[in-house]
């Protein structure tokens, strides 16, 4: 086992969680958070965020409150 210690876990975390290291980076992340608790929190935290913002993100707002907002924005712009 390779551990690569809190820091370099907690530096790469984002990219470990996008999947954007190399396969050797992933190995040794995954097992630090197998064996270190805080950081494995801190991935849990980071992965909940993520996915909470991913699904808000494919949200759409009622069509009503797109034409308020959309109406709104022209008044403005109008004026200026």
């Amino acid at each position: 086992m390779t551990d690569c210690g809190c820091e370099k876990a907690r530096r790469d975390l984002e990219e470990y969680l996008r999947n954007e290291v190399c396969k050797t980076q992933h190995t040794d992340i995954a097992e630090h958070l197998e064996h270190c608790e805080g950081c494995r929190d801190e991935a849990l935290v980071a992965r909940t965020l993520t996915e909470v913002v991913a699904r808000a993100c494919k949200e759409t707002a009622p069509e009503e409150l797109r034409d308020q907002v959309l109406a709104r924005l022209r008044a403005v712009q109008a004026t200026h």
